[in-house]
C-alpha cells in the first residue's frame, strides 16, 4: 500500500468518525432540545400560574375594599328613609309653633295630627311602644322611678312617666314608671 492509498483510506475513516461525529451532534442536539422544550413549557405554565395567581390576589383586595366602603355608606346611611319620614312630622311642628296665639284648638288638632303621623311612621319602621300601666313590673321593660302604695297589688305598674320603646323587638328605651308597693 501506497502512501496515497494510505492517506485516502484515512482519509475515509476520518470522514467516517467525522459523519458519526456529527449524527452523535445531531441526535445529542436534538435530544437536548427534546428536553429543554419541556422545561420551557414548564416555565411558561409557571410565569401564567404566577400571573393568573396575583391577578386573583389583586381582585380579592378590591373585593375587599370595596366591600369596606358598601359597609361605611350602610352604616352612614342606615336611618336614611327613617330620618325622611321623620321630616313631615317636623313640618307638622313648625307649623303649629307658627300658629296665631289665642287659636288654642288649631294648635291642638295640628298636634294631634303630628303625633299620628309619628305613630305612622314608628309603625312602618317596626318601632313599637311599650305601655306599661297595669302591667306586672318587668326589669327588662320598664325602669321603676318610684314604689308608692296603691289599690293596685304590689309590683303592678301604676303610672307611667315617659313611654318604652322596641324595634323590631329588641328594646331600645324603657318605660319609666312607677310601681304599687301594695295596699298601704
Amino acid at each position: 500500500m501506497g502512501t496515497k492509498e494510505k492517506n485516502n483510506i484515512e482519509a475515509e475513516i476520518n470522514n467516517e468518525v467525522l459523519d458519526m461525529n456529527a449524527a452523535g451532534i445531531d441526535e445529542n442536539l436534538e435530544s437536548a432540545e427534546e428536553t429543554i422544550d419541556p422545561l420551557v413549557a414548564l416555565q411558561e405554565e409557571v410565569a401564567m400560574l404566577q400571573d393568573k395567581l396575583l391577578r386573583q390576589h389583586a381582585e380579592m383586595e378590591n373585593l375587599r375594599k370595596r366591600t369596606e366602603r358598601e359597609v361605611v355608606d350602610a352604616r352612614k346611611f342606615a336611618i336614611e328613609k327613617f330620618a325622611l319620614s321623620l321630616l313631615d312630622v317636623v313640618d307638622n311642628l313648625e307649623r303649629a309653633v307658627e300658629t296665631e296665639v289665642g287659636n288654642e284648638e288649631a294648635v291642638r288638632t295640628g298636634v294631634k295630627l303630628t303625633l299620628d303621623a309619628w305613630h305612622k311612621t314608628a309603625e312602618k319602621f317596626q318601632l313599637e311602644r311599650i305601655d306599661a300601666v297595669g302591667q306586672v313590673f318587668d326589669p327588662h321593660l320598664h325602669e321603676a322611678l318610684s314604689k308608692m302604695p296603691s289599690e293596685e297589688d304590689e309590683g303592678t305598674v301604676i303610672a307611667q312617666h315617659v313611654a318604652g320603646y322596641a324595634l323590631n323587638g329588641r328594646l331600645i328605651r324603657a318605660a319609666k314608671v312607677l310601681v304599687s308597693s301594695g295596699k298601704a
